[in-house]
């Protein structure tokens, strides 16, 4: 574990209003806010706050709807430290790209685009920061591959004492260093400020992408080889209908991407023809985000007609194929304002949640205009994963950003929780520490805690919650 420190002076503060995570669901003031322009400066940043007795959070996009930035001491923005830093090729054909950690995914996935290279798994939205993405355990779809945090292979993170501290996953097992690493690089920011995260990519690659109306019933079925036979498979289904939006996304060959090359190139750089590119645009921009905001704001209003909504939203999207580079395929542009809950759940409780999620919605007459989203992911082996130990099923519900959604989550939250289910550390849910050390190392994630950061600095509510203290034991 390599360690280094360099003094700045701190960048001014930012104006005194208050700040507010993306889907509103919390609004803070912090004591402090700064930006710091570099490394250096965020460990004299960090250690200043530490000396005055303050405790520090960090956030990259605000992304996240629980309260995991949230503090009344110092808040870190990290829109400054922004870039790629150095890309070394690897034997077996990868690369380890170490990028700082307030690049926002979008920018990186273009930086990476135009090396060639490409991140092997991505999450649906890129508005994220890649510390914040991997802190609170963004994930993919896809049965063959992890979250995030499983494409990290090493960190930079600044400490309470303002030191910058290197640490990977090639140190020793039970080391220092590699528990540092594994508590870094997916552990709410307990661990200390992320300066900058190296990421194992792979070389650029196109995906050809399907997407199909489906009966419910076929998909649920069928779920085995709809989740193993694809490279990513998802879908959303629309409450109170029996009806599906499949998308299953497999590697391109090297003929088909030169097959529809010699089409002409659409929007975002999708290759179709015309009248596919007229369809995918009506899909994405006036469907997927225009209309849909039309039809959440008429729910809003008349909450009785959501039935109908739902039906007709079932209908409306039409079957496409198309080929794309991978992050292209990967994103969905997301307008529409929503809070969110998700839980992982074992893949093999993934109908009965549904189906007792489903009785629920028809019991209750509750209106919810948004589908609910299932993905998929293997199991692995990182301490705070939520598919640690496990092959992964993704159940996520949302619900229209002006609309009352308490009713309907906490009803979610009983029948996954009923069937094992973690909640997405970044997404709304009421689990606390109690709970959760059934299903994590939260003694070995205090452990690291107490020795990496005795005092609490980068504590807060939120992870005291969840995580528990630092000097507390859950067994």
């Amino acid at each position: 574990m390599t360690s280094s420190t360099v003094a700045r002076t701190p960048a001014p503060a930012t104006p005194d209003t208050p700040l507010r995570t993306w889907g509103g669901t919390h609004s803070w003031q912090p004591a402090r806010r700064v930006a710091p322009r570099d490394e250096g400066e965020l460990g004299t940043v960090v250690a200043g706050a530490a000396a005055d007795g303050l405790r520090v959070r960090a956030m990259g996009a605000g992304h996240s709807f629980t309260a995991a930035a949230v503090t009344d001491g110092v808040h870190v923005g990290l829109d400054h430290l922004s870039g790629i830093e150095a890309v070394t090729p690897q034997a077996d054909g990868t690369s380890l790209v170490t990028v700082r950690a307030g690049t926002r995914l979008h920018h990186l996935n273009r930086l990476l685009a135009a090396l060639g290279l490409a991140m092997r798994n991505l999450g649906d939205i890129d508005r994220q920061s890649v510390a914040g993405a991997i802190s609170t355990g963004t994930h993919g779809t896809g049965a063959r591959l992890g979250g995030l945090a499983t494409q990290v292979r090493g960190v930079r993170v600044v400490g309470a004492d303002g030191v910058v501290r290197s640490a990977s996953d090639a140190a020793a097992p039970g080391s220092p260093e590699r528990e540092l690493f594994e508590v870094a690089r997916l552990g709410l920011g307990v661990a200390g400020v992320l300066s900058a995260v190296t990421l194992e990519v792979v070389p650029a690659f196109w995906l050809r992408a399907q997407e199909e109306p489906w009966p419910l019933d076929r998909v649920l079925e069928g779920l085995d080889e709809y989740v193993d036979g694809n490279d990513h498979a998802e879908f959303y289904w629309f409450p109170g209908t029996r009806r599906a939006l499949t998308k299953r996304n497999n590697r391109a060959t090297a003929d088909e991407v030169e097959g529809w090359a010699a089409g002409r190139a659409g929007a975002r750089g999708v290759v179709r023809t015309a009248g596919a590119r007229a369809r995918a645009l009506l899909d994405e921009e006036v469907l997927s985000n225009g209309v849909f905001e039309v039809a959440n704001r008429l729910a809003f209003a008349a909450p009785g007609i959501v039935p109908r909504l739902n039906a007709v939203s079932a209908r409306a999207l039409g079957a496409k194929t198309y080929l794309a580079p991978s992050a292209d395929v990967f994103v969905t542009r997301r307008r529409v304002r929503f809070v969110e809950m998700e839980y992982a759940l074992p893949r093999a409780a993934l109908r009965p949640v549904l189906d007792d999620l489903d009785a629920w919605l028809r019991a209750s007459g509750e209106p919810v205009p948004f589908p609910v989203e299932v993905r998929f992911a293997a199991a692995d082996d990182v301490w705070l994963s939520t598919a640690h130990g496990r092959e992964t099923a993704y159940v996520a519900v949302h619900q229209y950003a002006p609309m009352p959604y308490q009713r309907y989550f906490s009803a979610a939250e009983q029948i996954f929780a009923a069937a094992g289910g973690r909640p997405h550390w970044g997404k709304m849910h009421t689990r606390t520490a109690e709970y959760l050390a059934d299903h994590y190392p939260l003694a070995d994630v205090a452990r690291v805690r107490a020795a990496v950061d005795p005092d609490g600095v980068f504590r807060n509510d939120y992870t005291d919650t969840v995580l528990g203290t630092a000097d507390s034991s859950t067994d």
